[in-house]
C-alpha cells in the first residue's frame, strides 16, 4: 500500500509505502529511501516504533544531517579530504563534513526522490545517478528493494551498474531504539568482529586494523553499548555472497531483539552522541553495514570500485524477535 506523504517545494510528490507481515509493520518513503518507522511487539505483545524518525516530511527536510533512516550513497561514510584516485585521475567531492566528504556529498541519495514500484511483500526503489553527480564519475543505475520475509525480517537488497569506473558503497542509516523511547545506551550489543579501524581526529581510519581484545571496542560478548562510538568494525566473516549474521542488539526492558545479517565486510557503530532536538544524545544506535570508511584512499582495504560490466550487490537483513 502506498499513499501521498508530502510534497517538496518544487511540487515533487513524496509517497509512503507500508509493508506488514508476521506482526511487523514498516513504512518506507520514496524521498531518500527512508525507513520512516518499524513497529514490532515487545515481550508482552505491545507494539512500538523502534527507529527514530518524523511523522511528517518537513521533519526530514528540516533535520537532514542525522540521516534518519536514509538510504546513503554513492559512498556511505567519510572520504578523506573529499578526494580519491581512480585509474590515474584524482576526483574531488564536496567537503560537506569538513575537511571530508560524508555520505555522498551535499545532495546524496538520501536527499533524492526515488521511483517506487511494488514487489511481492515489499517495494523496489530505483534511480539513475548521473555522471558527475556530487563529483562521482560514471552514470550509475541503482535499485534498492525493501521486503519483509515470512518471519517479519526487513531485507534490504542493493544493486547497481555503471557506464564508467566509479565508487559504490551503500547503506541504510536507521537509528534503533528497541525500547521505543528514551536513551538506548543500556541496550546490550554483540558484534562478531575481532578488529576495528582506529581513526584520527577527523574520524578517518589510520589504516591500521587494531585488535578489539582488552579495549572498549570488544563486543564479541554481549554487553551494554554505552556512548562514544562512531567507528567501523572489521567483521570476522569479511565479504560474503549471502547475508551472514554479524550483530545482535537487545533491550532488556522490552525484551526486543534486533539481529543484523549482511554481505558487507564492515559495520559502523554510531551511538548518536550529538543528536539534537527533538531528540537527545544517545536516543538511538546506528548499525551501518558497509565497506570501510575512506577505502578509495586505502588500497589495503576491501575495494569499493565498480566497473562497467560488473554488478554491485549488497544485502542486509534486520531481524526482530523477543526474549
Amino acid at each position: 500500500m502506498n499513499e501521498l506523504f508530502g510534497t517538496l517545494s518544487d511540487g515533487t510528490p513524496v509517497h509512503r509505502w507500508s509493508l506488514e507481515r508476521a506482526g511487523v509493520r514498516v513504512r518506507i518513503l520514496s524521498y531518500g529511501g527512508i525507513v520512516q518507522s518499524v513497529e514490532v511487539p515487545d515481550r508482552e505483545g505491545h507494539a512500538a516504533d523502534v527507529v527514530l524518525g518524523f511523522p511528517e516530511l518537513d521533519g526530514y527536510l528540516t533535520h537532514p544531517d542525522p540521516y534518519f533512516g536514509a538510504l546513503v550513497g554513492r559512498y556511505a561514510n567519510r572520504i578523506a579530504g573529499g578526494r580519491f584516485p581512480l585509474d590515474g585521475r584524482i576526483y574531488a567531492l564536496a567537503l560537506n563534513n569538513p575537511p571530508n566528504s560524508l555520505h555522498g556529498g551535499e545532495r546524496g541519495f538520501d536527499k533524492r526522490v526515488w521511483d517506487a514500484a511494488p514487489v511481492e511483500h515489499g517495494v523496489r526503489l530505483t534511480r539513475v545517478s548521473a555522471h558527475g553527480e556530487e563529483g562521482f564519475p560514471g552514470r550509475l543505475e541503482v535499485s534498492v528493494t525493501y521486503t519483509l520475509d515470512e518471519a517479519g525480517a526487513l531485507r534490504i537488497a542493493y544493486e547497481a551498474v555503471t557506464e564508467a569506473p566509479t565508487l559504490v558503497n551503500l547503506t541504510n542509516h536507521s537509528y534503533f531504539n528497541l525500547g521505543g523511547s528514551g536513551n538506548a545506551g543500556g541496550h546490550e550489543l554483540r558484534i562478531a568482529a575481532s578488529r576495528f579501524t582506529p581513526v584520527d581526529a577527523d574520524l578517518i581510519p589510520t589504516g591500521v586494523l587494531d585488535e578489539v581484545a582488552d579495549t572498549g571496542f570488544d563486543f564479541r560478548q554481549a554487553r551494554k553499548v554505552g556512548s562514544g562510538y562512531d567507528h567501523n568494525f572489521v567483521l570476522d566473516k569479511g565479504v560474503t555472497d549471502g547475508a551472514v549474521e554479524v550483530a545482535e542488539l537487545y533491550d532488556p526492558a522490552s525484551g526486543r531483539v534486533l539481529t543484523v545479517a549482511t554481505t558487507e565486510p564492515g559495520l559502523q557503530l554510531y551511538t548518536a552522541d550529538h543528536l539534537g532536538e527533538p531528540f537527545a544524545p544517545g536516543d538511538g544506535i546506528a548499525l551501518e553495514t558497509q565497506h570501510f570508511p575512506d577505502s578509495p584512499n586505502r588500497p589495503e582495504f576491501p575495494s569499493t570500485v565498480l566497473r562497467p560490466g560488473e554488478v554491485y550487490r549488497s544485502e542486509t537483513v534486520y531481524g526482530f524477535s523477543v526474549r
